[in-house]
């Protein structure tokens, strides 16, 4: 652009002056399992680089002041999809039921809707088609996210919520046509955007949203809101969170609310087993709940900026984050420490998500080793044969592996091996505690004849959390229907499990913490100073931790990525301007682009 304005730049200057063209965008990319490739035809590019200088466009065909598809104005494009099994009875011959996915997709102020019958087994896209919507609908707000109901979708109905910009929720289904009902719909509930909606899991009747306000509330889609601003009396209070209950003669919405640290509340995750919540905010914190209990159970800081995005491990002992620190970060949940960090991309980090068809769910050999070294007594003595040397020592395998995908447009792939998960045992240390044989210099103070810049792997527990106590338990309330988890036995032990994560009280008072002092950074009142994280156990140091590099890193679309979804034989994303890659997974190339339902490079 600066050459093409430059003087002189219409003399000789020619080929200077042109704008650079557009990078080419990736149809393949191989991993060590095999190539990854893009079904349907490639992607193009842009429409075309900016023209050249010349005669102003008359304002007679100027643009509309709505700007293009994809621009940051925009509520990020989201994409949710649900398999739905037909009755029997639909089916020839007794034959297994054929899966109809629907896909719910949202672009501007258009929610699109997409359809098709597959063949057989479990991911089969071959008959789901991106390019003529079942369904679409236009709302004067904008659709902000959108989730199905995947615990009680059927042939006979497909409940679905739908979150928007105004911080309405609306709940409809798609087989029944019918509009559904409309939550908080006079904004007297919260007037900010929602950032998501979730399903409970299992649940047929309970919903959660998070705003922009930093605030979640639990709903009851059978149970209306009332006609003036609820009223809240306090439940619990901890570092940085508060949970209220809505005061009410009648059962009303919300049922419960959160208000979770400072800034918009981005996005939130249930763990598989449905029993944890994690919430990432935009001051910068992970915070993992304990639902029933509604207890603070771990806490991680980013580097720098917001986190905008959560995924658990299949196995839930892992949790996975990106933000507006360019890096994804790896937090164990088990061990309330920061495993790893990855750094790749060159700008925020929009979806994360863990590939549960790659590394353990794959390989038997990679699911034996569950516990860190120093677990169990004994964990050492189980390889009996001495290590190789290095030169021949075989690259350790791949225990899980997650995708992210980020505004600089790339897609990343990324490996978490043993080595870094259960690193190595230092050796023990001679009786005089020092680190070698040499005496220690004089003066010397013992505590600092070891590092404590590292967390260390013995300072809390390294096994599964356990049940937490229901203190405040929400089967206390009856209008919730929710399961309570009775586990008395053991609070105190878990109380000092997390005694490491910078004093988190669980206790529910009111900032009090296990020693009656404050965590570091002034977590109290819902804030964390970073200058006073950084170089704790909540926000390690870049070379405190293992730094990992992408196993694959590829630009795949013109616009920032929003959609990262795996399934068995693909994954799918999708970008702000609309598009839908689809990427066979290697040995799955019969879901060729001839098909006529191919999703792939669809722009909607």
């Amino acid at each position: 652009m600066a050459a093409a304005a430059a003087p002189g730049g219409a003399g000789g200057e020619g080929p200077a002056a042109l704008p650079a063209p557009p990078l080419e965008l990736k149809s393949q990319f191989r991993t060590r399992e095999g190539s990854y490739r893009l079904l349907g035809p490639e992607p193009r590019p842009r429409a075309g680089p900016p023209p050249p200088p010349g005669p102003p466009r008359p304002p007679a065909q100027a643009p509309p002041p709505p700007p293009p598809p994809g621009p940051a104005a925009l509520p990020p494009v989201r994409l949710s999809m649900v398999r739905v099994a037909p009755p029997p009875a639909e089916e020839p011959g007794g034959a297994a039921p054929a899966e109809r996915s629907r896909v719910c997709f949202n672009l501007g102020r258009e929610l699109r809707f997409y359809g098709g019958a597959g063949t057989g087994g479990r991911g089969n896209r071959r008959a789901l088609d991106l390019q003529q919507p079942i369904d679409k609908r236009i709302y004067k707000a904008q659709p902000t996210c959108h989730d199905f109901n995947q615990a009680t979708a059927a042939a006979a109905s497909i409940p679905l919520l739908v979150g928007f910009s105004a911080g309405q929720v609306q709940h409809l289904d798609l087989v029944r046509k019918d509009t559904g009902r409309l939550f908080n719909e006079e904004r007297l509930i919260d007037k900010t955007k929602v950032t998501l909606v979730k399903w409970l899991p299992g649940a047929d009747r309970l919903f959660l949203t998070s705003h922009a306000s930093g605030h979640l509330y639990l709903y009851d889609c059978q149970r209306p809101c009332g006609a003036t601003p609820p009223q809240y009396h306090l439940l619990t209070r901890g570092e940085g969170f508060s949970v209220f209950s809505c005061k009410s003669k009648t059962p009303r919405n919300p049922l419960l609310k959160w208000a979770v640290g400072r800034g918009a509340l981005n996005e939130f995750s249930f763990s598989p087993d449905g029993r944890w919540l994690a919430c990432v905010s935009q001051d910068g914190c992970l915070r993992v709940f304990h639902f029933d209990s509604m207890l603070l159970q771990g806490m991680m800081r980013s580097y720098f900026g917001g986190l905008l995005c959560v995924c658990w491990s299949p196995d839930g002992r892992y949790v996975v984050t990106g933000g507006e620190d360019d890096l994804v970060t790896v937090w164990s949940f088990a061990e309330g420490r920061v495993v790893a960090r990855g750094r790749g991309h060159k700008s925020w980090v929009n979806a994360v998500a863990f590939d549960p068809f790659a590394g353990a769910a794959q390989s038997s050999s990679t699911t034996t080793p569950r516990h860190p070294p120093g677990d169990n007594d004994g964990e050492e003595e189980v390889t009996e044969d001495p290590p190789p040397p290095p030169v021949t020592q075989c690259p350790p395998a791949v225990t899980y592996r997650f995708g992210s995908a980020g505004q600089d447009t790339q897609f990343c792939l990324w490996d978490l091996t043993e080595d870094v998960l259960y690193p190595p045992r230092p050796p023990p240390l001679p009786r005089a505690r020092t680190l070698t044989g040499d005496p220690p210099p004089p003066g010397l103070p013992r505590s600092l004849s070891r590092s404590n810049s590292l967390p260390q792997p013995g300072g809390g527990g390294t096994g599964p959390p356990r049940d937490v106590p229901p203190l405040l338990s929400v089967g206390r309330f009856a209008t919730l229907t929710l399961q309570e988890r009775r586990g008395r036995g053991g609070g105190e032990k878990e109380h000092k499990r997390y005694h490491s994560l910078g004093n988190i009280s669980r206790s529910g008072g009111f900032g009090g913490g296990g020693r009656g002092k404050k965590p570091p950074g002034g977590v109290f009142g819902g804030g964390l100073d970073p200058s006073k994280a950084l170089g704790t156990a909540l926000c390690p140091r870049l070379h405190e931790v293992p730094l990992l590099e992408p196993l694959v890193c590829k630009k795949i679309a013109h616009e920032r990525l929003s959609v990262l979804l795996f399934l068995e034989d693909c994954i799918v994303t999708a970008c702000q301007g609309g598009l839908i890659c689809t990427w066979a997974r290697p040995g799955k190339g019969g879901l060729s682009s001839q098909n006529g339902g191919s999703p792939s490079g669809t722009v909607v």
